[in-house]
């Protein structure tokens, strides 16, 4: 678990750090490697509500496989949608808020090995139970997902939805608390564990998943060093059986990287 210095980071978005070092578009030789997150992601990236420290899934992760290489890490916390562009002004070296790796995002983005298979979901009010059974009950609809995601792109295909985009996934989940909208759309370990673990009585999760995803560590293109170092550091913490300790540390199930 990372301690927490507040620092005024370009666009003016808080920077959480692990310590200072150089950091240096060369991969060969950085020492810190900067990291750009959306904080608000849990289980893989959150507040820490009784430390106040930045922790989860990707954060430990990251950490990792950054000692495996002797780096050390700076964490940028942002919004979702910034991310991508904070790699091309190379405001950070790598983004880590369990991206989906997506044909149109390696289109801009280069991506690591993938580290997660997810899947989306969706969420409802349980007195909707009766009349919402599928995704195929949600067209002509309002539903809340969290902007930039795969989430939110799948909706926006449903026929007829109203799509009501939010900066991060919790307001999604107090809208459809709220009534503003029919169902939330996410990844599945997003949603589970705002079921497990906050005050969501009234709220399912419909069985299934709609996709299949792969996350990634996005970094820009132009920074192979970076991709590599990042793929070298990552194959060395599964060699060793860190990574499948942080897997079953936070979702206390078998590796999902094979």
């Amino acid at each position: 678990m990372l301690s927490v210095k507040t620092l005024q980071a370009a666009f003016g978005f808080a920077v959480l750090s692990a310590c200072a070092c150089l950091s240096s578009a060369s991969a060969a030789s950085a020492q810190v490697i900067r990291v750009g997150a959306e904080p608000a992601y849990a289980p893989f990236e959150f507040m820490d509500e009784n430390t106040k420290q930045l922790t989860g899934f990707d954060i430990e992760l990251i950490d990792a496989i950054a000692k495996a290489e002797g780096c050390t890490i700076e964490v940028t916390t942002m919004p979702f949608d910034a991310l991508i562009p904070a790699l091309f002004t190379n405001t950070i070296d790598v983004a880590l808020s369990a991206m989906t790796i997506t044909e149109e995002r390696q289109k801009r983005v280069a991506f690591s090995e993938p580290y997660y298979q997810s899947g989306l979901t969706i969420l409802i009010r349980n007195e909707d139970k009766d009349a919402l059974k599928s995704v195929k009950d949600l067209e002509h609809e309002t539903i809340c997902v969290q902007i930039g995601t795969t989430g939110a792109y799948y909706a926006e295909e449903i026929p007829g939805a109203t799509v009501k985009q939010f900066n991060s996934a919790p307001e999604s989940y107090l809208e459809l608390k709220a009534g503003g909208c029919r169902a939330a759309i996410n990844d599945r370990p997003v949603n589970d564990y705002y079921l497990a673990t906050t005050q969501s009585s009234g709220i399912m999760s419909l069985p299934g998943t709609l996709s299949a995803e792969n996350y990634g560590i996005a970094i820009n293109k132009n920074n192979t060093q970076m991709l590599q170092l990042v793929n070298s550091g990552f194959a060395k913490i599964k060699a060793d059986g860190t990574y499948d300790r942080l897997y079953a540390k936070w979702f206390g199930a078998a590796d999902a990287a094979e």
